[in-house]
């Protein structure tokens, strides 16, 4: 078998996307420095898309650029881009240009009505993790549950569209629902996370209960909150 120093693989990525309703580089700033504040553990140098499409002024890209990254927010790429000139300014700063899927449907067939909500598809399957989740791996389970049956390391972030369930020491990030599934729910035989997540409504550590931490707990959505209760 031949020798070849790389190799190229399809995978998948969880980003933020950061959407600008303002092109002055000083609100940007001081928002997404508000934005970090209220969770750091999180969002600090965080990958990012940035989303443009609601500017309709006259943007000068560098310094709305500068003003993002000086929060330690790295950009991935730009979507939302109309204008050919910023694309080219974009492009000349060696940012990727993206295009979401709304926007290539949007070009495609701009006469058609808009399409019917899609239907939730049942979660049918399931991921099975056996082994410890080391600080800095991320596991994402699209579609369906994840299960992990060892200890999840602090640093490390397990993602699901479903129910999340770890048998085994949580000190990581646990995100469930990541696809907008409000039903999803968080099961720890031991919580210790240093975050929590269920449909984008998220607790850090510190506001986990005292008196759960280190319990068997399961997390999940009361109407827009968070809530918690021993597992039983």
């Amino acid at each position: 078998m031949s020798y070849t120093p790389i190799e190229l693989k399809g995978s998948s990525f969880t980003l933020s996307v950061v959407h600008l309703h303002e092109a002055k580089p000083e609100v940007i700033r001081q928002a997404l420095e508000d934005k970090i504040a209220q969770a750091p553990a999180f969002l600090r140098h965080a990958p990012v898309v940035v989303n443009i499409s609601s500017l309709v002024d006259a943007v000068n890209w560098q310094p709305l650029q500068q003003a993002i990254t000086a929060t330690g927010l790295r950009i991935m790429g730009v979507s939302g881009c109309k204008n050919p000139e910023l694309k080219a300014e974009i492009d000349r700063a060696g940012i990727p240009l993206l295009t979401e899927g709304k926007e290539k449907i949007a070009r495609s067939a701009p006469k058609e009505p808009p399409a019917p909500a899609p239907i939730a598809t049942p979660v049918t399957k399931t991921r099975l993790i056996d082994m410890p989740v080391r600080s800095g791996q991320r596991i994402y389970a699209p579609h369906c549950d994840l299960i992990v049956t060892s200890h999840v390391s602090a640093g490390a972030e397990l993602i699901a569209d479903g129910n999340i369930h770890v048998y085994g020491m949580m000190r990581g990030r646990a995100l469930a629902g990541a696809s907008g599934d409000r039903d999803a729910q968080i099961f720890c035989t031991h919580l210790a996370a240093e975050l929590v997540s269920i449909a984008g409504e998220y607790w850090l550590s510190d506001k986990i209960p005292a008196e759960f931490y280190g319990k068997a707990a399961r997390l999940r959505l009361d109407a827009t909150a968070l809530t918690i209760e021993p597992l039983n």
